[in-house]
């Protein structure tokens, strides 16, 4: 018997719909049910690739007995973190205010009248183990709590209430212009710290911290830290580690040990867009490792072969977890793509399998449960023959080629994983709904890696994911957040919007290289911030919501944010798309609007610098912005290289005797007479803040 959820739209929500608990789904007759019967709310928030939502789905939330209990003493409601980014992000902070830490599964207990949290925690299993409570005895106490410490509960609602209250409105601190330098130099140094490797604990992308210490290294900033060094370590970890899918190309999410070797395997869109980016940068900025250019070949390979619709967007992400067979009744986790020795020696010659082990960690015992995670050695070039290797291992995957196979696809559900007929192994399944801010972070590491490589497959894709956004995300002239097979759903949130013009204005730059659509992308970019300013800028703080005004009753704080995490955080990226928009079309409201926003965060700049490396790069893209004005064909000898703060526009009217103009800022160089002279002149000016 199925509840509520089996009419859902997520699959998140959907893989619960078989529970014996009366979920409900995030919706005013929920909370109003809640009031009228005085439950306490049960709020459970995941999304679908998340190992240990999967664990409790089927322990915990299959349970009777706690079924049971649940239904009768509490109000369940399920939410998809992926749908609800703004919901999450609350119920997140107050798990954090707890506890101290936080992740998924998160697990809330909400009052119903007002919908604060008073107790929150992430997995629970059936039975006390792990050094945690069985779930029962949780519901039990929680219930009695309840019911019997009317005070103790008031007061410690106000607590976290207040505390809430007190992290969305943050104070104000005005820096002199003299301190940026120092700020961004401080920043710079923090994030190279925080990338630098350690010998310890899970190993993380992290790519918003990677990226502002990439952008430093500009500067001849003093440091204890090689920085060039550490960007490009990062990057060689990425491309040569066990988190990349060497046999097929992407990124699992992360690795569980600081060696990079054994991921956590799901693939989530999100991460491979911002990788994609950042090889990309690193090669512009002559880092020129032949791993970057294959990883980020093969991930775009697998981008076009198994994450993008018939109808040109990209899917969401795939899961960690695939069944070995039809007969399983629980998926193993990483089994899509670990190698057992014994399998290789089968499918791989004697000459092949010493091969392999030569340039790949390959061993009798393996290096995650038995098995083995392909670890690159070596960052050299990998010979046509251990390539005619990894394609080995790939046909015994997929039942095919990679050369025939241009589309696999994808598995919607376990029903549909377990009952297809797989010519390879049982893939995992993949979650194929759309959200415009992951497919914006996709749509801008293609148009880099286009205006880097000038591979036409690139700007392509990138093209085809944009224009399905623009035709079909729009209802009643509002910007919608997701799609689900061909129905957009759920008003855009901040991230969206900041990083779908991200997106569109990375290809308004790539395109000039090709004057492919790059006006109508500019058009598009400014058309969407106008909307993005009418509702989602607060007039009061500065910086935008993360919903629209129009979307927010149901919250019990408006949230701006600003902490990066997985993503970028929206306001980060935001103020940087309006310096960029000031440069590319002289409308100075855009810088005014920018100034506002940094003014708003600059005490959490200030004093907790590690949280919001993106704040930074707005902050850089401030103080340091060029625009170079020039012909089509100069363009394209520039755009190749990492230039990090600047911008291209493409003129005929030059000066006389002259190839190009750099502004920096609100001034103007004297016209560059010749090659050498205009790059002296872009360099001095993106440097201008030591």
């Amino acid at each position: 018997m199925t509840n509520r959820l089996a009419f859902a739209q997520s699959l998140y929500l959907r893989k619960h719909a078989e529970n014996p608990i009366d979920w409900w789904s995030w919706c005013d007759e929920a909370i109003s049910t809640a009031k009228s019967q005085n439950k306490p709310i049960f709020l459970s928030i995941g999304y679908s690739s998340c190992h240990w939502c999967t664990v409790m789905e089927g322990e915990a939330f299959s349970d009777f007995q706690i079924a049971e209990y649940m239904n009768a003493n509490f109000l369940p409601i399920k939410v998809d973190r992926e749908e609800r980014p703004d919901i999450d992000s609350i119920y997140m902070q107050a798990l954090q205010m707890m506890s101290g830490q936080g992740g998924w599964p998160l697990n809330v207990f909400l009052s119903p009248d007002d919908l604060v949290p008073f107790y929150a925690g992430t997995y629970f299993p059936v039975e006390e183990r792990y050094g945690r409570p069985g779930f029962l005895q949780v519901l039990q106490a929680i219930r009695h709590y309840y019911d019997t410490e009317k005070q103790d509960l008031q007061q410690r609602k106000a607590v976290i209430l207040e505390s809430l209250l007190t992290s969305a409105v943050l104070q104000t601190e005005t820096v002199a212009e003299t301190q940026d330098n120092q700020l961004l130099q401080k920043a710079w140094e923090t994030f190279t710290g925080i990338i630098t490797p350690n010998q310890q604990g899970n190993s993380f992308p992290m790519i918003p911290y990677a990226q502002m210490a990439l952008q430093g290294n500009r500067f001849d900033f003093t440091s204890r830290y090689d920085s060039k060094q550490i960007c490009t370590q990062r990057g060689l970890d990425l491309a040569l580690g066990g988190i990349f899918d060497h046999v097929a190309g992407g990124f699992h999410r992360y690795t569980v040990d600081p060696t990079w070797t054994v991921p956590h395997f799901e693939k989530m869109l999100y991460d491979n867009g911002q990788i994609v980016e950042y090889l990309a940068n690193l090669w512009s900025g002559g880092v020129e490792e032949p791993s970057f250019k294959r990883a980020i070949a093969k991930t775009v390979q697998w981008l076009q072969r198994e994450m993008t619709a018939p109808e040109g967007y990209f899917y969401a992400a795939q899961d960690a977890d695939s069944f070995i067979t039809q007969e399983d009744l629980e998926p193993e986790e990483g089994a899509f793509y670990v190698w057992s020795y014994s399998e290789l020696e089968q499918l791989l010659t004697s000459e092949e399998l010493t091969q392999l082990e030569q340039n790949f960690t390959v061993t009798p015992n393996g290096n995650f449960e038995g098995q083995n995670v392909l670890q690159r050695l070596n960052s050299e070039q990998l010979s046509s023959n251990v390539e005619a290797i990894l394609e080995k291992l790939f046909v015994a995957r997929y039942g095919n080629n990679s050369r025939e196979l241009e589309t696999f696809p994808p598995a919607s559900n376990n029903e549909q994983a377990k009952s297809d007929n797989w010519q390879g192994r049982i893939p995992a399944v993949t979650d194929t709904k759309m959200i415009v801010a992951w497919n914006s972070l996709m749509i801008s590491g293609l148009a880099r890696a286009y205006a880097v490589f000038s591979e036409p497959q690139y700007l392509e894709l990138a093209t085809q994911a944009t224009k399905f956004i623009l035709d079909n995300q729009f209802v009643d002239g509002r910007f919608h957040r997701l799609n689900y097979q061909g129905k957009p759903s759920i008003l855009a949130q901040s991230e969206d919007y900041a990083l779908f013009i991200k997106a569109l204005l990375d290809l308004h730059q790539a395109s000039l290289k090709t004057q492919n659509q790059s006006s109508f992308w500019l058009e598009k970019a400014i058309s969407l911030q106008d909307e993005f300013n009418e509702y989602l800028w607060s007039i009061e703080l500065y910086g935008y919501f993360n919903t629209a005004n129009d979307a927010s009753q149901e919250l019990i704080i408006r949230e701006r944010s600003y902490i990066d995490n997985a993503t970028p955080a929206a306001n980060g990226i935001a103020l940087s798309n309006l310096v960029r928009l000031t440069l590319v079309t002289d409308n100075l409201q855009y810088l005014n609007l920018a100034e506002q926003g940094l003014i708003a965060f600059r005490k959490v700049m200030n004093s907790t610098p590690q949280a919001c490396p993106t704040l930074f790069v707005a902050l850089d893209w401030y103080r340091n912005c060029t625009l170079i004005r020039t012909v089509k064909e100069r363009i394209n000898s520039l755009i190749s290289q990492f230039l990090p703060v600047a911008a291209f526009v493409e003129v005929s009217d030059l000066p006389q005797n002259s190839i190009g103009l750099v502004c920096q800022g609100l001034k103007c160089l004297a016209p560059a007479q010749n090659e050498e002279q205009l790059l002296q002149q872009v360099v001095s000016s993106y440097k201008r803040g030591e």
